[in-house]
Protein backbone atom coordinates (compact mmCIF):
# COMPACT_ATOMS: atom_id res chain seq x y z
CA UNK A 1 0.00 0.00 0.00
CA UNK A 2 2.96 2.06 0.70
CA UNK A 3 4.31 1.66 -2.30
CA UNK A 4 1.54 2.67 -4.31
CA UNK A 5 1.11 5.89 -2.46
CA UNK A 6 4.54 6.35 -3.62
CA UNK A 7 4.33 6.07 -6.71
CA UNK A 8 0.75 8.26 -6.71
CA UNK A 9 3.28 11.15 -4.94
CA UNK A 10 6.32 10.66 -7.52
CA UNK A 11 3.20 11.19 -10.40
CA UNK A 12 2.16 14.06 -8.75
CA UNK A 13 5.97 15.46 -8.18
CA UNK A 14 6.65 14.88 -11.82
CA UNK A 15 3.65 16.34 -13.36
CA UNK A 16 3.95 19.61 -11.12
CA UNK A 17 7.61 19.98 -12.27
CA UNK A 18 8.04 23.35 -14.19
CA UNK A 19 10.99 24.30 -17.08
CA UNK A 20 12.19 27.23 -18.23
CA UNK A 21 11.19 25.83 -21.86
CA UNK A 22 7.17 25.53 -21.05
CA UNK A 23 5.36 27.79 -22.82
CA UNK A 24 2.25 29.27 -20.70
CA UNK A 25 -0.65 32.20 -21.51
CA UNK A 26 -1.57 34.55 -19.75
CA UNK A 27 -4.87 33.57 -18.76
CA UNK A 28 -8.13 34.67 -19.89
CA UNK A 29 -9.29 38.03 -18.16
CA UNK A 30 -13.05 38.12 -17.40
CA UNK A 31 -13.73 41.25 -14.80
CA UNK A 32 -12.06 44.66 -15.38
CA UNK A 33 -12.44 47.51 -13.46
CA UNK A 34 -10.86 50.48 -15.90
CA UNK A 35 -7.56 49.18 -17.15
CA UNK A 36 -7.01 47.08 -13.78
CA UNK A 37 -7.47 43.26 -14.00
CA UNK A 38 -9.79 42.19 -10.84
CA UNK A 39 -10.30 38.54 -12.53
CA UNK A 40 -8.96 36.17 -14.55
CA UNK A 41 -9.69 32.37 -15.16
CA UNK A 42 -8.04 29.99 -13.32
CA UNK A 43 -8.08 32.07 -9.89
CA UNK A 44 -10.01 33.94 -7.01
CA UNK A 45 -11.14 37.22 -6.09
CA UNK A 46 -13.17 38.71 -3.37
CA UNK A 47 -14.96 41.42 -2.01
CA UNK A 48 -14.87 43.02 1.37
CA UNK A 49 -16.87 45.24 4.06
CA UNK A 50 -18.41 45.88 6.84
CA UNK A 51 -22.09 45.31 7.49
CA UNK A 52 -24.42 47.68 5.24
CA UNK A 53 -21.46 48.72 3.28
CA UNK A 54 -23.80 47.36 -0.08
CA UNK A 55 -21.29 44.36 -0.83
CA UNK A 56 -24.01 42.45 -2.42
CA UNK A 57 -25.13 45.08 -4.79
CA UNK A 58 -21.63 45.99 -6.14
CA UNK A 59 -21.01 41.94 -6.20
CA UNK A 60 -24.69 42.10 -8.34
CA UNK A 61 -23.58 44.43 -10.85
CA UNK A 62 -20.15 42.51 -11.49
CA UNK A 63 -22.67 39.28 -11.89
CA UNK A 64 -24.87 41.64 -14.57
CA UNK A 65 -22.44 42.73 -16.56
CA UNK A 66 -20.47 38.94 -16.59
CA UNK A 67 -23.95 37.72 -17.55
CA UNK A 68 -24.36 40.18 -20.90
CA UNK A 69 -20.70 40.83 -21.40
CA UNK A 70 -20.88 44.52 -20.58
CA UNK A 71 -20.05 47.52 -18.27
CA UNK A 72 -22.17 47.45 -15.29
CA UNK A 73 -20.99 50.21 -13.15
CA UNK A 74 -17.00 49.95 -13.42
CA UNK A 75 -17.05 46.75 -13.92
CA UNK A 76 -16.43 45.19 -17.26
CA UNK A 77 -16.63 41.88 -18.11
CA UNK A 78 -15.90 39.66 -21.14
CA UNK A 79 -16.26 36.00 -20.52
CA UNK A 80 -15.18 33.30 -23.34
CA UNK A 81 -18.10 32.05 -25.50
CA UNK A 82 -17.07 28.51 -23.82
CA UNK A 83 -17.45 30.08 -20.29
CA UNK A 84 -20.59 31.75 -20.19
CA UNK A 85 -22.30 30.13 -17.65
CA UNK A 86 -22.40 31.65 -13.91
CA UNK A 87 -23.23 29.99 -10.55
CA UNK A 88 -24.49 32.46 -7.17
CA UNK A 89 -24.20 30.90 -4.43
CA UNK A 90 -26.10 33.10 -1.62
CA UNK A 91 -25.03 31.33 1.86
CA UNK A 92 -27.16 33.52 4.32
CA UNK A 93 -30.38 35.03 3.09
CA UNK A 94 -33.60 33.50 2.94
CA UNK A 95 -35.30 31.89 -0.53
CA UNK A 96 -37.05 35.71 -0.58
CA UNK A 97 -34.56 37.77 0.13
CA UNK A 98 -32.08 35.96 -2.22
CA UNK A 99 -34.68 35.99 -5.05
CA UNK A 100 -34.51 40.05 -4.85
CA UNK A 101 -30.64 39.96 -5.42
CA UNK A 102 -31.49 37.52 -8.43
CA UNK A 103 -33.77 39.89 -9.92
CA UNK A 104 -31.02 43.04 -9.26
CA UNK A 105 -29.15 40.84 -11.42
CA UNK A 106 -31.61 40.09 -14.11
CA UNK A 107 -32.56 43.78 -14.07
CA UNK A 108 -29.81 45.36 -14.60
CA UNK A 109 -28.55 43.32 -17.35
CA UNK A 110 -31.48 44.20 -19.36
CA UNK A 111 -32.93 40.62 -19.29
CA UNK A 112 -36.74 39.76 -18.45
CA UNK A 113 -37.31 38.55 -14.87
CA UNK A 114 -40.65 36.27 -16.78
CA UNK A 115 -37.70 33.70 -17.87
CA UNK A 116 -34.83 32.30 -15.72
CA UNK A 117 -31.31 33.45 -17.54
CA UNK A 118 -30.39 30.31 -19.03
CA UNK A 119 -26.24 31.02 -17.85
CA UNK A 120 -27.56 31.92 -14.62
CA UNK A 121 -27.97 29.17 -11.72
CA UNK A 122 -29.25 30.51 -8.25
CA UNK A 123 -28.61 28.59 -5.20
CA UNK A 124 -29.55 29.37 -1.57
CA UNK A 125 -27.38 27.19 0.66
CA UNK A 126 -29.34 28.85 4.21
CA UNK A 127 -30.58 25.88 5.70
CA UNK A 128 -27.65 23.49 5.19
CA UNK A 129 -24.30 23.17 7.41
CA UNK A 130 -20.38 24.01 6.43
CA UNK A 131 -19.60 20.60 5.59
CA UNK A 132 -22.90 20.23 3.32
CA UNK A 133 -23.00 23.44 1.77
CA UNK A 134 -19.33 22.82 0.56
CA UNK A 135 -20.07 19.51 -1.20
CA UNK A 136 -23.32 21.04 -3.16
CA UNK A 137 -20.83 23.93 -4.40
CA UNK A 138 -18.01 21.07 -5.45
CA UNK A 139 -20.60 18.86 -7.27
CA UNK A 140 -22.27 22.03 -9.07
CA UNK A 141 -19.29 22.94 -10.07
CA UNK A 142 -18.05 19.55 -11.40
CA UNK A 143 -21.39 19.18 -12.84
CA UNK A 144 -21.98 22.17 -14.87
CA UNK A 145 -20.60 22.74 -18.20
CA UNK A 146 -19.28 25.62 -19.79
CA UNK A 147 -18.58 27.54 -16.31
CA UNK A 148 -16.95 30.92 -16.06
CA UNK A 149 -17.69 32.35 -12.85
CA UNK A 150 -19.07 31.35 -9.35
CA UNK A 151 -20.13 34.06 -6.57
CA UNK A 152 -19.79 32.74 -3.30
CA UNK A 153 -21.92 35.65 -1.39
CA UNK A 154 -20.05 34.72 1.77
CA UNK A 155 -17.45 32.66 2.27
CA UNK A 156 -17.58 33.15 5.99
CA UNK A 157 -20.61 30.26 6.13
CA UNK A 158 -18.51 27.63 4.93
CA UNK A 159 -16.49 27.38 8.33
CA UNK A 160 -17.30 26.65 11.62
CA UNK A 161 -14.79 28.46 13.17
CA UNK A 162 -13.85 31.96 11.06
CA UNK A 163 -10.06 31.63 13.24
CA UNK A 164 -9.91 27.98 12.57
CA UNK A 165 -6.18 27.39 10.83
CA UNK A 166 -7.34 24.00 9.58
CA UNK A 167 -10.62 25.26 8.57
CA UNK A 168 -9.03 28.83 6.75
CA UNK A 169 -6.89 26.73 4.86
CA UNK A 170 -8.94 23.76 3.79
CA UNK A 171 -11.82 26.17 2.45
CA UNK A 172 -8.66 28.41 0.60
CA UNK A 173 -7.28 25.50 -0.74
CA UNK A 174 -10.37 24.12 -2.42
CA UNK A 175 -11.08 27.75 -4.29
CA UNK A 176 -7.46 27.22 -5.10
CA UNK A 177 -8.18 23.86 -6.76
CA UNK A 178 -11.51 24.47 -8.16
CA UNK A 179 -10.39 27.42 -10.06
CA UNK A 180 -7.40 25.79 -11.48
CA UNK A 181 -8.95 22.15 -12.18
CA UNK A 182 -11.99 23.59 -13.89
CA UNK A 183 -10.24 26.65 -15.38
CA UNK A 184 -12.76 29.14 -13.62
CA UNK A 185 -13.09 31.96 -11.58
CA UNK A 186 -14.54 32.29 -8.30
CA UNK A 187 -15.90 35.74 -6.27
CA UNK A 188 -16.70 35.58 -3.04
CA UNK A 189 -17.72 37.91 -0.48
CA UNK A 190 -16.47 38.80 3.37
CA UNK A 191 -16.87 40.87 6.20
CA UNK A 192 -14.19 43.08 7.42
CA UNK A 193 -14.07 44.16 11.42
CA UNK A 194 -16.61 46.56 12.96
CA UNK A 195 -13.65 48.27 14.44
CA UNK A 196 -10.86 48.15 11.84
CA UNK A 197 -11.06 47.22 7.85
CA UNK A 198 -9.25 43.84 8.23
CA UNK A 199 -11.18 40.85 6.36
CA UNK A 200 -12.24 38.83 9.29
CA UNK A 201 -10.61 36.08 11.87
CA UNK A 202 -7.77 33.60 9.91
CA UNK A 203 -10.13 33.17 6.93
CA UNK A 204 -9.72 36.44 6.20
CA UNK A 205 -6.00 36.34 6.62
CA UNK A 206 -6.09 33.67 4.27
CA UNK A 207 -8.13 35.14 1.45
CA UNK A 208 -6.17 38.19 1.46
CA UNK A 209 -2.47 36.18 0.96
CA UNK A 210 -4.16 34.10 -1.74
CA UNK A 211 -6.53 35.78 -3.53
CA UNK A 212 -5.75 37.95 -7.33
CA UNK A 213 -7.42 40.74 -6.17
CA UNK A 214 -9.06 42.37 -2.93
CA UNK A 215 -12.55 44.89 -3.09
CA UNK A 216 -13.32 46.71 -0.46
CA UNK A 217 -16.70 48.41 -0.11
CA UNK A 218 -17.20 51.39 2.22
CA UNK A 219 -19.83 53.91 2.86
CA UNK A 220 -18.87 57.43 2.16
CA UNK A 221 -18.29 59.40 5.67
CA UNK A 222 -20.25 62.62 4.07
CA UNK A 223 -22.77 60.68 2.55
CA UNK A 224 -24.36 57.29 3.81
CA UNK A 225 -26.43 57.04 0.49
CA UNK A 226 -23.07 56.76 -1.46
CA UNK A 227 -20.93 53.73 -0.92
CA UNK A 228 -17.19 53.72 -2.39
CA UNK A 229 -15.48 50.67 -4.26
CA UNK A 230 -11.58 50.37 -3.55
CA UNK A 231 -8.47 48.15 -4.41
CA UNK A 232 -7.65 46.61 -0.71
CA UNK A 233 -5.15 43.91 -2.88
CA UNK A 234 -4.48 43.55 -6.39
CA UNK A 235 -1.83 41.84 -8.42
CA UNK A 236 -2.60 44.28 -11.10
CA UNK A 237 -2.23 47.86 -11.28
CA UNK A 238 -4.73 49.92 -8.84
CA UNK A 239 -7.73 51.26 -10.24
CA UNK A 240 -9.40 54.65 -9.22
CA UNK A 241 -12.17 54.41 -6.14
CA UNK A 242 -15.53 54.75 -7.73
CA UNK A 243 -18.91 55.27 -6.08
CA UNK A 244 -22.41 54.26 -6.21
CA UNK A 245 -25.73 54.60 -4.74
CA UNK A 246 -28.90 52.84 -4.69
CA UNK A 247 -31.57 54.40 -7.30
CA UNK A 248 -35.01 54.54 -7.00
CA UNK A 249 -35.81 50.81 -8.44
CA UNK A 250 -33.21 49.58 -6.03
CA UNK A 251 -30.09 49.18 -8.03
CA UNK A 252 -26.53 50.21 -7.89
CA UNK A 253 -25.98 53.10 -10.10
CA UNK A 254 -23.18 55.31 -10.51
CA UNK A 255 -22.00 58.42 -9.15
CA UNK A 256 -19.61 59.52 -12.13
CA UNK A 257 -18.92 62.83 -10.77
CA UNK A 258 -18.74 62.23 -7.20
CA UNK A 259 -14.35 63.07 -6.08
CA UNK A 260 -13.98 60.45 -3.81
CA UNK A 261 -11.71 62.52 -1.80
CA UNK A 262 -13.45 65.42 -1.07
CA UNK A 263 -17.48 64.51 -2.38
CA UNK A 264 -17.03 67.67 -4.96
CA UNK A 265 -17.63 67.63 -8.40
CA UNK A 266 -14.77 67.31 -10.69
CA UNK A 267 -15.27 68.75 -13.98
CA UNK A 268 -14.36 67.93 -17.63
CA UNK A 269 -12.37 70.05 -19.76
CA UNK A 270 -14.84 70.82 -22.86
CA UNK A 271 -12.09 73.43 -23.96
CA UNK A 272 -10.00 70.66 -25.32
CA UNK A 273 -13.11 69.51 -28.02
CA UNK A 274 -14.49 71.38 -30.29
CA UNK A 275 -18.62 71.77 -30.55
CA UNK A 276 -18.10 70.49 -34.12
CA UNK A 277 -16.20 66.87 -32.99
CA UNK A 278 -18.71 66.44 -29.98
CA UNK A 279 -21.46 66.49 -32.84
CA UNK A 280 -19.41 63.83 -35.24
CA UNK A 281 -18.50 61.71 -32.13
CA UNK A 282 -21.90 61.66 -30.77
CA UNK A 283 -23.95 61.21 -33.93
CA UNK A 284 -21.40 58.57 -34.16
CA UNK A 285 -22.38 56.99 -31.01
CA UNK A 286 -25.61 56.76 -31.63
CA UNK A 287 -25.72 55.53 -35.24
CA UNK A 288 -26.99 52.71 -34.53
CA UNK A 289 -29.43 52.96 -31.83
CA UNK A 290 -31.40 55.54 -30.43
CA UNK A 291 -31.32 54.68 -27.13
CA UNK A 292 -28.51 53.07 -25.25
CA UNK A 293 -27.78 51.63 -21.87
CA UNK A 294 -25.48 53.27 -19.25
CA UNK A 295 -22.67 50.44 -19.95
CA UNK A 296 -23.28 50.42 -23.76
CA UNK A 297 -22.93 54.73 -23.69
CA UNK A 298 -19.74 54.83 -22.21
CA UNK A 299 -18.34 51.78 -24.32
CA UNK A 300 -19.37 53.78 -27.41
CA UNK A 301 -18.41 56.99 -26.14
CA UNK A 302 -14.61 55.93 -25.57
CA UNK A 303 -14.71 53.59 -28.98
CA UNK A 304 -16.78 56.89 -30.83
CA UNK A 305 -14.24 59.56 -29.60
CA UNK A 306 -10.85 57.72 -30.54
CA UNK A 307 -11.70 58.11 -34.58
CA UNK A 308 -11.26 61.48 -33.80
CA UNK A 309 -8.07 61.23 -31.66
CA UNK A 310 -9.38 61.16 -28.47
CA UNK A 311 -8.20 58.24 -26.11
CA UNK A 312 -10.54 57.64 -23.39
CA UNK A 313 -10.45 55.38 -20.52
CA UNK A 314 -13.33 54.36 -18.35
CA UNK A 315 -13.06 56.97 -16.15
CA UNK A 316 -12.60 59.96 -18.24
CA UNK A 317 -15.38 58.69 -20.70
CA UNK A 318 -17.58 58.89 -17.52
CA UNK A 319 -16.52 62.24 -16.80
CA UNK A 320 -17.69 63.08 -20.81
CA UNK A 321 -20.92 61.45 -20.51
CA UNK A 322 -21.68 63.89 -17.33
CA UNK A 323 -20.45 67.15 -19.28
CA UNK A 324 -22.38 66.01 -22.03
CA UNK A 325 -25.44 65.34 -19.92
CA UNK A 326 -25.15 68.75 -18.17
CA UNK A 327 -24.78 70.41 -21.38
CA UNK A 328 -27.78 68.95 -22.74
CA UNK A 329 -26.10 66.94 -25.42
CA UNK A 330 -27.71 64.01 -23.79
CA UNK A 331 -30.55 63.35 -21.98
CA UNK A 332 -32.02 60.52 -19.83
CA UNK A 333 -34.98 58.74 -20.82
CA UNK A 334 -35.90 55.94 -18.19
CA UNK A 335 -32.66 53.70 -17.68
CA UNK A 336 -31.46 54.92 -21.06
CA UNK A 337 -29.35 57.74 -22.87
CA UNK A 338 -30.68 59.33 -25.92
CA UNK A 339 -28.75 61.82 -28.32
CA UNK A 340 -29.58 65.74 -28.36
CA UNK A 341 -28.46 66.71 -32.03
CA UNK A 342 -30.01 70.13 -31.36
CA UNK A 343 -27.89 71.28 -28.07
CA UNK A 344 -26.65 74.22 -27.95
CA UNK A 345 -22.83 74.54 -26.85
Amino acid sequence: MMMDNNKDIRSLWHSSRLLITDKFEYPPVVIRIDESVVGTLGNFSATVGKAKSRKTFSVTAMTAAALVCRLMLNYNAAMPDDKRKIIYFDTEQSPYHSQKVLSRIIELSGMSKEIQPENLEFVCLRRFNPPTRIQIIEEAIKSTASLGLVIIDGIRDLVFDINSPNESTEIISKLMIWTEVYQLHIHTVLHVNKTDDNARGHLGTELLNKAESILQVVRDEKDPNISIVKPMSIRDVEFEPFAFRIDNDGLPESVDDYHIQTGQSKGFDYHEISEQIHREALSLVFKDQKLLSYGELISKLIESYSHFGYDFGTNKAKKLKVFCQNKTMIFKEGRSYKFNPNFYY
